[in-house]
């Protein structure tokens, strides 16, 4: 039984702030519905009804009452004006002012501040649904009462801006959904409770520092499906003006259409030198014990693990006949990390050098562009080490431009290609090269984020040039304590004050033409930003939001750049051309401590590569089980709704965090192949020599499926999804008019109009075309 809210009964007053509409009762009800991208789910007209005391509110269509708010502690309420679609009172004690209006087809709802200094907060809504449709991720459906979900949300705190993708969320009720978005989407907090069943709270900050002292949501009551939700939605930023498709921005830069089909490929090598780059049978008649010296000397000053382990070695081979492999990538470790140094020059170690590098010394080594200075350190080692090693132009290729060709000869038309660090190009611009003549995007993660106070090449991205910075430009909290950066090294940068930076930064790596053609600026769309109470540059949410978009356009559009980001929050969506992130960012030991135990079957790996010889990191590309809790919160498809596609399918190329690739979590890589289909979601791999060998057959079979389809599906929205079994193991979802794909993640057969669709299958669907993909063995 639903507890009767108390009536108050008052005059109806005119007034400036309720104007009174006589056309339309704000209890008056009608069935009328709007039609919205052709699925008829928005009810136009609906009863509200609301208790001012307690804020608790109740929406009402075809006879059905259902709560919007739950009450809270009542409050001594004045101003009370009711008009005949208009309600607005004043909260005296707690400062805030309340207006709740009947527009044509939503409650328009604001809640103002009226402190005129200082901060102040404000909780409202409280709400509780059965089940809820929430924007986490790519999106979940999550019943209240799951035990999963209560384990992982009660008593959390998320921020709504970083740990929702688009500015809304929906309550599922018995016959209809109640959906709010909100119109501010800075400084919102929502805690989640889950002591029965799961409810959550959102509460606004007002800060001292923010002039805007209005929070609200406008309210739709819709059809109880996630398709009529993110139709709503579509519709709201299509009428805000921040929607642009794919195509739109391909007319700005016609290489975004390098992202149609196109797998993300995290791409590692050893910048530099490789071990079979090297003649270790000549290596060591060319030991020059000065020269040896002399690298063990810069290891020791410019490396956080020193010079021993190379020191060792060097003592070592003195007594050997051969060096073995171990030694051996001691060695080229050693001499990858000093061809970065701009100390490495010696005049007492390199003589007799040849005309190209008395050129480059000549304009003296802290004014060569970082490009020039590797290629000045290579000619130094080359003659010292003449020939115990190759030519310079063939040093890395085999792991590197060797791979791409054959990647490119296996099928792969279209790719991106995301280097871990600029420099990884820098030092081998030929690979850059080819990667570009093969049709592949390709480019350089790059961060502003933190700032470290003494830069160094191991945290490049941390490094600037302005050292002013750490000082006059970090972010300080309201207290007056500075932010710490990530891991909690150095500080967190103000974006407001990093354009010029920025500029620098990218003008640097781009000096000598080395034709990178896309940029991957990590954190700037996850959300993960600030207010900075710093005296000289106070800044508020909103506009470093402005400013981290201020930057990534820039390098898009002056740089020409197919930029990407980490997250995909849609408050970038008009700027971005892709996210990693969006479709799946996992559990990290934030969550579950045995995830950074070395011991632990969790754990997630370490710096170490994959595989002996390799480069990809084993955080990142070994693939790792995860607690069953995880797999549900995270993989499990029956929570999965395509929430984010559905709203910017055509607009931005969403895939997984770089942490979380295709191939990351044990026993979900082909489950994770069908939401890639199902999602039309590009796969992302971590991809060295190692792991192209090892998995080459398995992503060539797969790409000759998704491929296809994804380069003409994400020129489409995606226009509905069904389930189609009751357990929710059976899906499918339509792009445009005749493009569709089923997908069976159980164990069992499955009919569906006269189709028999096996057990860990999609079918694939383009017009009257239709192919099936089968899950292979890994």
């Amino acid at each position: 039984m639903k507890k009767k809210v108390k009536k108050l009964v008052i005059p109806i007053l005119m007034s400036s702030i309720c104007l009174t509409l006589p056309s339309m009762s704000y209890a008056q009800q009608t069935n009328s519905m709007i039609k919205v991208e052709n699925t008829v789910s928005q009810y136009k007209n609906f009863t509200f009804d609301v208790n001012p005391e307690t804020g608790e509110l109740f929406v009402e269509k075809d006879g059905v009452r259902e709560s919007a708010s739950l009450p809270l502690p009542k409050k001594k309420v004045e101003n009370l004006i009711r008009s005949n679609n208009c309600i607005s009172w004043s909260y005296p004690d707690d400062q805030v002012d309340v207006k709740i209006e009947k527009k044509e087809s939503y409650l328009s709802i604001k809640l103002k501040s009226t402190k005129s200094e200082g901060a102040n907060e404000f909780t409202w809504p409280k709400v509780s649904a059965d089940s809820y449709t929430l924007p986490l991720w790519e999106g979940k459906n999550i019943p209240s009462n799951d035990s999963s979900w209560k384990q992982f949300l009660g008593n959390q705190d998320f921020s709504f801006i970083e740990s929702f993708s688009m500015r809304f969320f929906a309550l599922n009720k018995s016959k209809y959904s109640i959906m709010y978005i909100a119109d501010n989407m800075y400084n919102d907090n929502i805690h989640f409770t889950a002591d029965s069943n799961i409810q959550f709270s959102f509460t606004h900050q007002y800060p001292s520092i923010n002039k805007n002292k209005e929070y609200g949501f406008r309210l739709y009551v819709t059809d109880k499906n996630p398709v009529s939700i993110a139709n709503i939605y579509k519709n709201f930023i299509k009428e805000q003006g921040e929607f642009k498709t794919l195509e739109e921005k391909a007319k700005e830069n016609p290489n975004i259409r390098k992202l149609y089909g196109a797998p993300h490929i995290y791409f590692w090598n050893h910048p530099g030198i490789s071990v079979e780059n090297i003649k270790w049978d000549k290596f060591a008649q060319k030991i020059d014990e000065k020269f040896t010296n002399w690298i063990a000397q810069l290891l020791q000053v410019n490396t956080e693990d020193g010079s021993k382990d190379f020191e060792t070695v060097m003592q070592d081979i003195k007594k050997q006949k051969s060096i073995n492999k171990s030694q051996q990538k001691v060695i080229v470790d050693a001499i990858n990390h000093v061809l970065q140094l701009e100390q490495l020059y010696n005049k007492d170690i390199f003589g007799g050098l040849g005309t190209q590098t008395n050129d480059l010394l000549k304009k003296g080594i802290y004014n060569l562009s970082e490009q020039e200075l590797y290629t000045l350190n290579k000619e130094l080692i080359k003659s010292k080490l003449t020939d115990a090693v190759d030519r310079i132009n063939q040093w890395e290729q085999k792991e590197s431009t060797d791979v791409l060709t054959d990647i490119k000869k296996s099928g792969i038309n279209q790719a991106w290609i995301g280097l871990s660090n600029w420099a990884n190009g820098l030092m081998n611009p030929k690979m850059v090269e080819e990667a570009n003549k093969l049709g592949y995007l390709i480019g350089p993660y790059d961060s502003y984020h933190s700032i470290h106070e003494v830069g160094s090449r191991d945290w490049n991205t941390a490094s600037f040039k302005d050292k002013t910075l750490y000082q006059n430009a970090t972010i300080s909290n309201e207290k007056g304590e500075k932010i710490e950066g990530f891991a909690g090294k150095g500080r967190k940068l103000n974006p407001t004050l990093s354009l010029p930076s920025v500029k620098q930064r990218v003008g640097d790596i781009l000096q000598n033409n080395i034709p990178f053609n896309s940029w991957f600026v990590d954190c700037d769309a996850t959300g993960e930003v600030y207010d900075d109470y710093s005296p000289n540059h106070i800044t508020t949410e909103e506009q470093d939001v402005k400013a981290r978009l201020e930057r990534m356009k820039y390098i898009s559009q002056e740089k020409h750049m197919v930029v990407g980001s980490e997250g995909g929050n849609d408050f970038a969506s008009t700027v971005i051309a892709f996210a990693h992130g969006i479709e799946t960012i996992g559990p990290g030991p934030w969550l579950d401590s045995d995830m950074g135990d070395k011991k632990s079957l969790y754990y997630l790996g370490g710096y170490k590569p994959t595989s002996p010889n390799g480069a990809v990191p084993e955080q990142l590309g070994k693939t790792i089980p995860i607690k069953p809790i995880f797999k549900d919160i995270y993989s499990n498809p029956i929570y999965s709704i395509p929430l984010y596609k559905l709203v910017y399918n055509d607009s931005i190329i969403t895939t997984h965090q770089w942490g979380w690739g295709s191939f990351r979590i044990k026993d979900e890589i082909g489950n994770r192949m069908l939401s890639e289909m199902l999602y039309n979601v590009p796969p992302l791999y971590q991809i060295d020599k190692n792991e192209w060998e090892k998995n080459k057959s398995l992503i060539i079979s797969y790409l000759k499926v998704w491929s296809p389809f994804h380069k003409k599906a994400v020129t489409k929205p995606m226009t509905n999804f069904d389930i189609l079994s009751e357990d929710r193991q059976v899906q499918s979802t339509t792009f445009g008019k005749d493009m569709k794909v089923i997908v069976n993640f159980s164990n069992q057969d499955f009919k569906y109009n006269n189709e028999h669709i096996k057990a860990k299958t999609a079918l694939v669907y383009d017009g009257k075309k239709k192919r099936i993909l089968e899950v292979p063995k890994y």
